[in-house]
């Protein structure tokens, strides 16, 4: 057969990447384009819509390329993406009204501290699984349509649409047709009802949002429509898989049974834990978020909780500070040391995630003295990933009232085996790495595959996904205790 290979595009917050994979799960080619980050305020963050359009089509004519073999050869495009990111554009033009505005940008804040104090929160909570946090989408709609000149009544007029990349993503490869978007993303906005799995009108009444804007919600492995117009790739390919970045890592790394998680390293880390057909409401400010729902099947949930800074934390030290010349080199120079020599790190660089939801704290680097070295300062910042990923988990334990039988891997930093075994040690739970680490774009892989045919079923995908490296727990409980108390109380300090 001559389509005989899936196309997952993977667009980040830094980079657009293209992954060609075949039907055994492997991969085939990866094409990488990074774009600017715009930073117009002192906590904005910005993406130029076109930047990131552009550098997708390279990513995708490099990919093909490098996997030397024509368009016609792609059976179907799976999507992932950067979440809660969003931009509202012009109908007829397709011009963007203002840049994208990024899932870390702060500047809808006082929104937010206003609806708090309105007494919102246990509605949003409720209908929508997440906290009244600058994160989401929708107060960036918001935000947009208050502040861009004419743009309130172009979108009471029909003449604007709204969407998280997927869905713009989606406008341009086919030419306009097709505004969609999947169940996992929709559920990132704080406009969809993720018991009904519809827009929600109080939501969008709350939030100022006409549902005019909003795309046509789907299940993750749904036709979303065919390219179009592209030049590189035949019209017709259809695009049958989109999920939001961290629940795409979640089924790629074949999550697919209740109680099963996994941490993602990337600029932020994510834990997502599957909770099966149930939406679990947490008590401790996780948030309950829709995994993805297929075809003809009922939804599927997840707890999430997410740290602001992960990997950012490492390039901070590379670019910020000077201390090595690749992100690559921290593991080494953190292990010229046997531990932290008191300093303590709290990488809360762009406010503090789960399940502390405090958008005011700023980094801290404590426990300083003339004996402190680079590598002190490098090994505190891999034990503050780990231990900031351990306060999620333990959260998570509680709401599902479950102990995690083992923690799933992936994104860049988990080719960092020091990182790794702290994880393992801290969490007191064995942390399992797949032979890909590309999780993200596999998921987009698979899904797209079960929406083609390409895969028949979650067994078909279980097969092909494969172990590269256990790491087994060997810290002691009483040494745990103690370090996380020295975490505890560096927390304090922000």
């Amino acid at each position: 057969m001559s389509s005989s290979f899936i196309m997952a595009i993977d667009q980040g917050t830094t980079s657009s990447r293209t992954c060609i994979v075949n039907q055994a799960g492997g991969l085939v080619a990866e094409a990488r384009e990074t774009f600017k980050q715009i930073y117009p305020e002192a906590g904005w963050v910005e993406h130029d819509p076109e930047d990131i359009w552009y550098s997708t089509q390279r990513s995708m004519r490099m990919a093909l390329e490098k996997a030397n073999i024509k368009g016609s050869q792609i059976r179907a495009i799976g999507i992932t993406n950067q979440r809660e990111t969003v931009m509202v554009w012009d109908k007829k033009s397709g011009k963007a009204i203002y840049n994208a505005i990024v899932w870390q940008c702060r500047r809808t804040h006082d929104v937010c501290e206003k609806l708090k104090k309105n007494k919102k929160e246990k509605l949003v909570t409720a209908k929508t699984g997440l906290v009244l946090d600058p994160y989401f989408s929708a107060t960036k709609i918001q935000w947009l349509l208050k502040n861009v000149k004419g743009a309130k009544d172009k979108a009471k007029n029909g003449e604007l649409l709204a969407g998280t990349v997927d869905t713009y993503l989606l406008w341009k490869l086919t030419a306009g047709h097709s505004h969609k978007t999947d169940v996992s993303n929709a559920s990132r906005t704080m406009l969809m009802n993720i018991h009904r799995g519809n827009w929600d009108e109080e939501m969008m009444k709350l939030f100022q949002v006409p549902s005019s804007l909003l795309p046509e919600i789907c299940p993750s492995n749904s036709e979303f429509g065919r390219t179009q117009g592209l030049g590189f790739m035949p019209d017709g390919i259809p695009v049958t898989g989109i999920v939001g970045d961290q629940q795409a890592a979640l089924f790629g790394q074949a999550c697919f049974d209740l109680g099963e998680s996994k941490c993602t390293f990337g600029t932020g880390s994510f834990i997502l834990l599957n909770t099966g057909t149930k939406a679990t409401k947490s008590k401790n400010k996780l948030l309950t978020t829709i995994a993805w729902q297929l075809k003809g099947q009922k939804t599927t949930y997840a707890l999430e909780g997410g740290a602001f800074v992960c990997g950012a934390a490492v390039q901070w030290l590379r670019d910020g500070l000077g201390l090595f010349e690749k992100s690559s080199d921290v593991e080494n120079l953190a292990k010229s040391v046997d531990d932290t020599l008191g300093v303590e790190f709290v990488p809360a660089l762009t406010g503090l995630g789960a399940p502390h939801w405090n958008a005011e704290a700023r980094g801290v680097i404590s426990g300083l003295t003339r004996g402190t070295t680079k590598a002190h300062i490098a090994r505190a910042t891999l034990e503050a990933m780990a231990l900031q990923n351990v306060d999620i988990l333990e959260t998570m334990q509680k709401d599902l009232g479950k102990k995690l039988k083992s923690l799933r891997v992936d994104g860049g930093a988990a080719a960092n085996d020091l990182l790794m075994k702290l994880q393992a040690d801290y969490c007191a739970t064995n942390v399992v790495r797949p032979k890909n680490l590309e999780t993200t774009a596999m998921g987009a892989a698979f899904m797209a595959g079960l929406g083609s045919g390409f895969w028949n079923s979650l067994n078909d995908i279980k097969k092909v996904w494969a172990v590269d490296k256990e790491f087994k727990v060997s810290m002691t409980s009483a040494a745990r205790k103690q370090r996380k108390a020295r975490w505890a109380a560096a927390l304090k300090k922000v």
